[in-house]
């Protein structure tokens, strides 16, 4: 298997944090616009009766939102994603993930804001390809 070097967590100001379980509950604080609107959309069972957590650690990770019942990770990748560095990091933290059996379904920031009703409609169809596949 092709051994690949896990990239650091990108908030310096992090690192003093003990647990990854501390960075998710820092990060529920400082949730940006568009996770906030996409939060609200999915919140309470509101996508396929499904329960979404939000800034939820997985592994040593922490992803926008995750559902544990369809091992699903929702991620907003913003203006910072455009970086070359942090889509390369954002690339190799999800296939780190997806090895270990865990879907991914990203979407634009400027997209949950400016058409959510698209972003929810393809969130639901990505659950129904994942139902039907037996996840």
């Amino acid at each position: 298997m092709d051994t690949k070097q896990v990239p650091e967590f990108p908030f310096k100001e992090h690192y003093r944090l003990k647990s990854i379980q501390q960075v998710a509950r820092v990060l529920r604080h400082r949730m940006t616009p568009s996770e906030k609107t996409l939060w609200s959309a999915i919140r309470k069972r509101k996508i396929r009766g499904l329960k979404f957590l939000r800034q939820h650690p997985v592994g040593t990770s922490v992803v926008d939102f995750y559902c544990h019942e369809m091992w699903l990770a929702v991620e907003v990748d913003g203006g910072i994603h455009q970086s070359t560095d942090i889509r390369e990091r954002d690339g190799h933290r999800q296939e780190l993930l997806e090895l270990y059996g865990i879907s991914f379904f990203r979407c634009q920031a400027d997209e949950v804001e400016n058409n959510l009703p698209t972003v929810l409609e393809r969130l639901c169809q990505f659950i129904d390809k994942l139902q039907s596949t037996d996840h």
